[in-house]
């Protein structure tokens, strides 16, 4: 059975999670598609979830009156995790396959290009950079399924920061 503080303080910090995602998707959709491809909004997405993480884990510890074990602490940031990832890719589905259709094709040709200006810099051979472009082309990153697919990638990188977490946030046993 699931600690009460730990299963309420996961959902609503994960719905914290998910909702900041979104409005980080929801400004760049309605500022500009080709920041989708700058790394410095990737950077700003994950500080926002490891900030938010790291206030869920000390703020459950406090709750807890220092008493965390590790299984406590991983449970409670996984839930968090798990909770703001479904909030998240439930959203980008909304706005990709409902709500605006046409933007996945614009954003799967902004990534073509993007992809093949950076093989060129790297100094790929055209050859190479043909082959990656038609394999691209083949499936789109917004589509329903690549995005649902993307969450159990999205959950399983989550499980290993959910491990460092824990380690980092359980509380000291005893015997120590």
């Amino acid at each position: 059975m699931i600690n009460e503080v730990i299963k309420k303080n996961g959902i609503a910090y994960g719905v914290m999670i998910g909702i900041a995602s979104a409005l980080v998707t929801a400004t760049i959709y309605a500022v500009d598609l080709n920041l989708f491809t700058a790394w410095w909004m990737g950077i700003i997405g994950i500080a926002i979830s490891i900030t938010i993480s790291i206030i869920l884990l000390s703020k459950t510890k406090k709750e807890l009156k220092g008493i965390f074990p590790f299984k406590d602490a991983f449970t409670t940031y996984f839930i968090a995790a798990v909770v703001g990832i479904l909030i998240s890719t439930s959203f980008n589905i909304i706005l990709f396959n409902v709500i605006d259709p046409g933007a996945k094709d614009t954003l799967s040709d902004i990534m073509v290009k993007y992809t093949a200006n950076m093989m060129q810099k790297f100094g790929a051979p055209a050859s190479s950079i043909n082959e990656a472009i038609a394999k691209m082309k083949l499936t789109n990153p917004y589509s329903t399924m690549e995005l649902l697919k993307g969450s159990v990638f999205a959950m399983v990188i989550s499980a290993i920061f959910g491990l460092i977490f824990a380690a980092f946030f359980k509380s000291k046993s005893i015997q120590e």
